[in-house]
């Protein structure tokens, strides 16, 4: 007798449905065809176990399972589900006639329970598109599947359930989430907050602005001045995410597993690899791609603490990825494309030692080696980071005051009344939604300067020496300013305060 069980695979951040046909025929042997890769071929031995220990068998007859479609490569356990009630049906141990109605993934134990699997929601998403009923699945992964409405999704222990379920002796248990509500949840408490921070005023400004803008930013200082601790808190002041970066988030992190039990992310990810990681990790790739730390922080912020301690190949990577916000990995057969809309926020110390520019501590760098160091971020990258800041120690006396700065709560504020200026000023734009993200044409149009403005611009950048790749971007930083200031024009004030975060332009900042 023939069955037909449908599946899931999923190539990217989107699912493609898989047809399982067993077919139980006279004869021995046992035959999976249609790509499976290794821990699909083992999965025999788990569903014989499993199915032995709930009371059904694998008959003694020949098996052939077919993965359709044929030609494409699938991968995973998860599939164990799928195929043990494909036999199942097609053996006549169970009743089959809703079977064809739901999607049905999971990985079986020896004993019969479930382990869970790997991107739900992208597999919950195609199931509705394509009209089935419901999602059976382990249930550490029904919140997640759960967050698509009109699908009915059902989260199990064990095989006894599933089979209880279709030989109608036994409902199953719907898992039903207010996604809404889930979304909306508290953020007004952030574990990291502003208000821990003492003094560094000029450098909380310079992360408001960065944050409102989605600015990628530079932090230069001694090792102790607070760099690490600045960045973690940019997150909390981030504005919420709409239902829509919610949704594109989670779907990234379902697919590489780090959803467990947990529903809709609504908090903005922070994402902070060790200097150590290689490329295939920060972009994405794999003989099977999977998204990269980039891609994981869509939507949120990418920190690279010590950054000259990167390999300079892997930062190289990363710089078509900052300028067209999505990365594409191609392979012979496919290819796959993951979105990586992210801020970037980069520390560095200013010399080997640490202690350059820091006029208690001695000198122990010459400048050629601080000339090197320097050298290892290249050019290119810098180009694509809008804000240069110093960060300097805090003296004793801040560290010492028991005042509390301003918390994160108050600064989203503003934060966020400046994106929404943003928003309705590019809102007939595809790819433009805040000020970081114009090009060239945008910049002429949304920043224009009066006389006096493009005077004292004029003048700083003869003064100081600034490189011509300064130009737009302290224009999109001014464009920023004026929006937290709630201002349409330009003005002095906001182009002085923006070429104050070009340090790394200067020409003999060494000196």
């Amino acid at each position: 007798m023939l069955s037909k069980v449908y599946g899931s695979a999923v190539f990217g951040v989107e699912a493609t449905t898989i047809v399982v046909e067993v077919n139980v025929d006279k004869g021995i042997g046992y035959h999976l065809v249609g790509l499976p890769d290794n821990a699909i071929k083992e999965s025999n031995y788990r569903i014989a176990a499993a199915l032995q220990n709930n009371g059904y068998k694998i008959p003694g007859k020949k098996i052939t399972i077919n993965m359709a479609p044929a030609d494409m490569r699938k991968e995973g356990s998860a599939y164990d589900l799928t195929l043990a009630l494909g036999i199942l049906t097609a053996s006549n141990q169970i009743k089959s006639e809703n079977i064809d109605k739901y999607i049905i993934m999971g990985e079986l134990s020896l004993d019969g329970s479930l382990q869970p699997i790997k991107g739900a929601l992208p597999i919950a998403i195609k199931a509705k598109e394509e009209g089935f009923k419901g999602f059976i699945l382990p249930k550490e992964n029904a919140r997640e599947a759960a967050i698509v409405s009109d699908l009915e999704v059902y989260g199990i222990d064990n095989i006894k359930e599933v089979t209880a379920f279709f030989d109608s002796e036994s409902p199953l248990e719907q898992t039903i989430i207010d996604t809404r509500e889930e979304f909306y949840k508290s953020l007004d408490f952030p574990e990291f907050d502003f208000s821990d921070v003492k003094g560094q005023e000029s450098i909380k400004r310079c992360m408001e602005i960065a944050a409102a803008g989605g600015h990628n930013i530079i932090l230069i200082g001694p090792p102790g001045a607070g760099k690490t601790m600045l960045a973690k808190r940019l997150p909390s002041i981030l504005p919420p995410m709409t239902l829509h970066e919610a949704l594109e988030t989670t779907k990234i992190h379902s697919v590489v597993g780090k959803i467990k039990n947990m529903g809709l992310m609504n908090q903005r990810p922070f994402r902070s690899p060790h200097h150590t990681i290689s490329d295939v990790a920060l972009v994405g790739g794999g003989a099977y791609p999977q998204p990269g730390e980039i891609s994981l922080s869509h939507n949120g912020v990418l920190f690279l603490d010590e950054l000259p301690e990167f390999k300079r190949g892997v930062l190289e990577v990363m710089r078509q990825p900052l300028e067209d916000r999505e990365v594409t990995i191609s392979r012979a057969r496919f290819t796959v494309t993951y979105p990586s809309s992210f801020m970037l926020v980069a520390s560095m110390n200013p010399s080997p030692s640490g202690y350059f520019n820091d006029p208690d501590a001695p000198v122990t760098s010459s400048p050629a080696e601080i000339q090197r160091y320097l050298s290892k971020v290249s050019g290119p990258l810098l180009d694509r980071i809008d804000i240069h800041i110093e960060v300097t120690p805090v003296p004793f006396e801040k560290l010492s005051e028991d005042r509390k700065g301003e918390g994160s709560v108050e600064i989203r504020k503003r934060v966020t009344s400046a994106r929404e200026l943003q928003t309705l000023r590019f809102d007939g734009l595809e790819h433009v939604h805040y000020n970081a993200q114009m090009n060239t044409k945008h910049i002429r149009q949304y920043c224009k300067l009066d006389d006096a403005s493009k005077s004292l611009l004029k003048n700083a950048m003869e003064r100081l020496n600034l490189s011509a790749r300064a130009y737009d971007r302290i224009l999109k930083v001014a464009r920023t300013i004026a929006d937290l200031d709630n201002s349409q024009e330009i003005d002095g004030n906001h182009i002085g305060e923006a070429i104050q975060y070009r340090s790394l332009d200067r020409e003999g900042w060494l000196g």
